[in-house]
């Protein structure tokens, strides 16, 4: 079973929104200024403070104008002890680098990790790898770290999937013909061509591992 924690993007962007307008205002500047400051565009800096939108990469460069951190700007953000904006993430056990295994997410978040330079408005969670069907990318023990909120399938993009019975694995999607493969120095793993549009859980956006 995959838990579903969706985050209240709404909510998060109003926040942001609203920081931004009070802290852009009490230091006595315009939009236009914050703009020239910052090298993001004047609409987009009225698209975020009026909360039309949820793009939140920009928002170092409006910290950095603005003379604050990136966590006064939207306090999902935790500093850390060097002064990086952090996000803690659920982190929620396996998931297989090889066939699809029934079970193979934890319904329950074993806790948290912080990571630095996520963006802010992903739905994501962190898996420790099983396998190594995909060990070019992500060796055994890796975590990589899945936004939920991002299902589009994009040509040699890396996915979580998972079928009807909740069975998951972490592959690379290829859309000719369509099928999800594995990158990886074991011979033995072959791609998946699923006879049914599969589950995307999220799309996999970083991969570490400690040495």
């Amino acid at each position: 079973m995959i838990v579903h924690q969706h985050r209240d993007n709404a909510i998060s962007m109003g926040i942001v929104g609203e920081n931004l307008r009070s802290i852009r205002k009490s230091k006595s500047l315009s939009q236009t200024k914050v703009a020239e400051l910052s090298g993001v565009s004047q609409q987009l800096i009225s698209q975020l403070e009026t909360g039309q939108t949820e793009r939140t990469t920009e928002l170092p460069a409006l910290a950095q104008a603005l003379g604050v951190g990136v966590h006064e700007l939207d306090p999902s953000y935790t500093p850390d002890a060097e002064g990086v904006p952090t996000l803690s993430v659920p982190y929620l056990a396996w998931v297989s680098a090889g066939a699809m295994i029934r079970d193979d997410i934890a319904d329950e978040a074993l806790g948290l990790i912080r990571v630095a330079d996520l963006p802010a408005s992903g739905d994501w969670i962190a898996l420790k790898v099983s396998g190594d069907s995909m060990n070019r990318i992500s060796p055994p023990d890796s975590i990589i770290f899945v936004d939920r909120s991002d299902r589009n399938l994009v040509p040699n993009g890396c996915y979580v999937i998972s079928d009807v019975e909740g069975n998951a694995t972490y592959k690379r999607y290829r859309s000719s013909p369509v099928r999800f493969e594995p990158v990886s120095s074991n011979p033995r793993h072959e791609p998946i061509f699923p006879d049914n549009d599969p589950i995307v859980v999220g799309r996999v956006r970083r991969s570490i591992l400690n040495m």
